[in-house]
């Protein structure tokens, strides 16, 4: 995956922080184990606080899940980047005691704007208004095909503390790279 958010992540780690554990390819429930029980022990070993660490784990799986769910793409189709559509890629990282997570995959071009619609009311409102939301979008009982509302972004938002960023960038006349950024 190409891209300067992922780029500029990347280096920022690699002059004053740690890269915890980093993946690019397809996404699997084995991916997802295999990543989930490294972070844990890493964080069963590094992280002294443990309040921080169950943190840092819950956020991190409602971003693995959303990179197992929502990649829009359905057949190993190669792109013109060269990479297969299913691509995913999620970074995590530490930086002055600061967790740093990165999720990016690729979405047909079609579901951006409800996306970032989504993310940009989530980063409009303040702690009691995700709450609000959150109890809202549980309430209405619209889920999608994956179990979810949208209450994942909104999830990651409150446990985070911090607005989520995210940026697009074309792919082709049909995908977009997703990339979210996430601070705890």
């Amino acid at each position: 995956m190409r891209s300067q958010a992922i780029e500029d992540f990347n280096s920022d780690f690699k002059d004053s922080g740690v890269v915890v554990l980093s993946f690019e390819g397809e996404i699997s429930e084995d991916v997802l184990s295999e990543s989930l029980k490294k972070i844990e022990d890493y964080l069963e070993t590094n992280e002294e606080d443990f309040k921080i660490g169950r943190k840092v784990y819950n956020i991190l799986i409602e971003a693995l899940q959303n990179l197992y769910h929502h990649t829009d793409a359905q057949a190993s189709e190669i792109l013109d980047n060269g990479d297969s559509k299913k691509t995913a890629s999620f970074i995590i990282g530490v930086k002055n005691k600061e967790y740093n997570i990165l999720a990016a995959n690729y979405i047909v071009r079609d579901n951006v704007p409800p996306l970032k619609s989504r993310l940009d009311k989530i980063n409009a409102l303040d702690k009691e208004g995700l709450r609000e939301y959150y109890k809202e979008v549980l309430d209405n009982g619209q889920y999608s095909a994956h179990g979810g509302g949208g209450l994942g972004m909104i999830d990651i938002a409150r446990k985070s503390g911090n607005k989520l960023d995210y940026t697009f960038t074309e792919v082709n006349a049909d995908y977009e790279l997703f990339v979210l950024k996430i601070k705890v």
